[in-house]
């Protein structure tokens, strides 16, 4: 095992956000649910207790009795803010001041990187490529995961109002937004950081980074494994197979959506085209990970061919 390569690439200039990510993003993560949960305890010791209600406003802290709805904004607001900008900037200047910047030389047609990758923001957008053609990994994916995850927080309203944290009375949109954040777009970030390798071929942390390294594994479209190989067969057969996949996967989501009293309530109180907007959204991010296991485990590598595009 090769622990010093793998500290090479960490320690590289250009991975030090995601060596940070890998850090803040867990911890933030868990203390948003930290204060989401501390809320739901309150708002259950709540509603025993009416009259602590009329005095409350479901907030954790600051909270003093008499404040009703009012939070003066200094110091309680401005004290902390300053002092989060204070530590932003000592941080950058410090960064800025201990570490090279990650310049190379002229870029050289004639000797091209092996592995060759994009800033670590475009990772994600770069290992996509590897399971769907250009158009869809670089354009139409993650744009459409993107207007999802801004979209299922409102199709998904707490007729309760906003303004603080809870889980209970936003699971969906949560747990929603968790999955395409930190499975669609921030696992695919460290996936191309630290296991792709030269020809991006897949290496375990820890493994020697051989660039003469032979792979023999053969992938193949849907309807080669199959036996058809003319068209319009070939078509036809993907769009059976999308469609398929449209059909089960979206009644088992919307059994899930179902699943709880809580989800019911939420379901209630959609429009039809709410709820086609969010089915729509959410086969679009399970998606991604199904097509990453038929290619990963299956070594399939389009399910759609046709003449003008490939799925």
């Amino acid at each position: 095992m090769d622990w010093y390569q793998l500290w090479e690439i960490v320690s590289l200039p250009d991975n030090i956000p995601i060596v940070a990510m890998i850090v803040l993003v867990p911890f933030f993560t868990w203390y948003a649910f930290r204060q989401a949960f501390a809320t739901d305890r309150l708002i259950v010791q709540l509603e025993a207790d009416p009259k602590a209600a009329r005095g409350h406003y479901r907030k954790i802290e600051p909270f003093r009795k008499g404040w009703q709805q009012k939070l003066h904004v200094w110091p309680y607001l401005l004290r902390v803010e300053l002092l989060a900008t204070v530590i932003v900037t000592v941080i950058l200047m410090v960064w800025s001041i201990t570490l090279n910047a990650p310049l190379e030389a002229p870029a050289n047609p004639n000797l091209t990187m092996n592995p060759s990758k994009a800033p670590w923001y475009f990772l994600g957008l770069q290992e996509m490529l590897v399971y769907f053609d250009p158009w869809i990994a670089g354009v139409l994916m993650p744009t459409l995961i993107i207007i999802g995850l801004m979209a299922i927080p409102y199709i998904d309203k707490n007729p309760l109002g906003n303004g603080y944290y809870t889980f209970r009375q936003r699971k969906f949109a949560i747990l929603a937004f968790c999955f395409g954040f930190l499975v669609l777009w921030s696992v695919m970030i460290v996936i191309g950081t630290f296991i792709r390798g030269p020809g991006w071929m897949w290496f375990w942390p820890g493994a020697t980074w051989d660039h003469h390294r032979l792979v023999f594994e053969t992938n193949r479209d849907l309807h080669e494994l199959l036996g058809i190989t003319q068209q319009p067969f070939v078509a036809i057969v993907g769009a059976v197979a999308i469609g398929l996949y449209l059909a089960v996967f979206g009644v088992l989501l919307h059994k899930l959506i179902l699943s709880t009293e809580f989800n019911r309530k939420i379901y209630a109180r959609m429009t039809l085209i709410q709820y086609i907007l969010l089915q729509s959204l959410l086969l679009i991010m399970v998606a991604l990970p199904v097509k990453i296991i038929l290619r990963l485990v299956f070594r399939i590598k389009n399910v759609w061919v046709t003449p003008w595009f490939n799925v």
